[in-house]
């Protein structure tokens, strides 16, 4: 149920917003960690953040939870419902005090065959969030923890966004990293400590990402592109090459004089 909206709420709607003029919409506004929908229940209607923050999470048959996804003003989710759910298949919380836009199904369907701008926008967010699925699968199969966290703190301070060199970072606890990332907490704490020691973040009251955390990401080497080792001293790399074989000896023939 939604609950009723903080004081300052409305002054940090998205700029990125729709005009929802001719549309059919209810409004509601939810206080940070209050739940919007479960995982299980029924889904008739896509949501669409004005303001705040929304975490995406499911739970496995165990127990376990898993955050799939933090989303920000101008981000739809629960769009499952277009392609046949009848049921939500995660879960999604208030990380913030939060105002949503939501749209039932047949109402959104009809806007998408009548509004080609509405049409356009939603196909690029579907399009944006498929690109980020392949992304997290690829970086969850290949990169070591170490790596998932760089990448999500990049992506939580929307790195690559805006230009600015250093991004604030939602309020996130390690617990809910850890979870993004698929690691413990224990690991992402040092994680978090190497990172600020290395300059690569701040904490000054808000966690802040800088630009240099990339680097991080972008060296790579594989055993064949590896740098040489240098010695302790500062001169050149030494590199030892394999001795060549002699060529034109053969050893002689058994029984040949």
């Amino acid at each position: 149920m939604s609950k009723p909206a903080s004081a300052n709420l409305h002054e940090k709607v998205s700029n990125r917003g729709f005009d929802w003029n001719g549309v059919s919409i209810r409004r509601a506004v939810y206080l940070a960690k209050a739940p919007i929908f479960e995982q299980g229940q029924p889904c008739g209607s896509i949501l669409y953040i004005e303001a705040g923050a929304v975490r995406l999470s499911v739970i496995s048959r165990g127990g376990k939870e898993a955050v799939i996804a933090v989303l920000e003003a101008g981000h739809f989710f629960g769009e499952g419902c277009l392609a046949g759910q009848s049921t939500r298949i995660c879960s999604a919380t208030a990380m913030s005090d939060c105002r949503l836009v939501v749209i039932d199904t047949e109402e959104m369907r009809r806007q998408i065959h009548t509004r080609p701008a509405l049409a356009e926008r939603f196909l690029e967010h579907m399009l944006t969030r498929n690109a980020r699925v392949e992304q997290d699968l690829i970086d969850q199969l290949f990169n070591s923890s170490e790596k998932r966290l760089a990448r999500t703190l990049l992506l939580l301070a929307h790195y690559g966004e805006e230009h600015p060199s250093t991004h604030s970072v939602p309020k996130v606890s390690q617990e809910l990293l850890a979870e993004m990332v698929g690691t413990t907490r224990s690991r992402v704490n040092l994680f978090m400590n190497r990172f600020r020691k290395l300059g690569f973040i701040e904490y000054n009251g808000k966690l802040k990402v800088n630009g240099s955390l990339m680097s991080v990401l972008l060296y790579d080497a594989p055993d064949e592109m590896a740098p040489p080792l240098a010695s302790k001293s500062r001169g050149p790399a030494l590199v030892i090459a394999p001795r060549p074989r002699a060529a034109g000896k053969r050893p002689p023939a058994r029984g040949s004089h």
